[in-house]
């Protein structure tokens, strides 16, 4: 799941060398912790949070057969 949350942002983004993506592991969840330059910041959460809401419906999509919940937080 980081691999992709790496790739969308990364095809989004002006700088994409600045993206980083971390990850912490639950029990049941795991959070995955987005972080790109601050000039980005616009792109990756787009208007009214769409392109978020958007990466996040992905990610929920994607771990769906994984059995565990992925939660992803924008770091500013």
């Amino acid at each position: 799941m980081k691999d992709l949350i790496s790739y969308i942002a990364r095809a989004l983004v002006d700088f994409p060398e600045e993206v980083e993506v971390s990850e912490i592991e639950g029990r049941h969840t795991t959070v995955l912790e987005l972080r790109v330059a601050k000039k980005d910041m616009g792109k990756i959460i787009g208007r009214q949070g769409r392109t978020a809401q958007a990466i996040r419906t992905i990610l929920s999509a994607a771990s769906g057969k994984s059995g565990k919940r992925h939660v992803l937080e924008i770091i500013e």
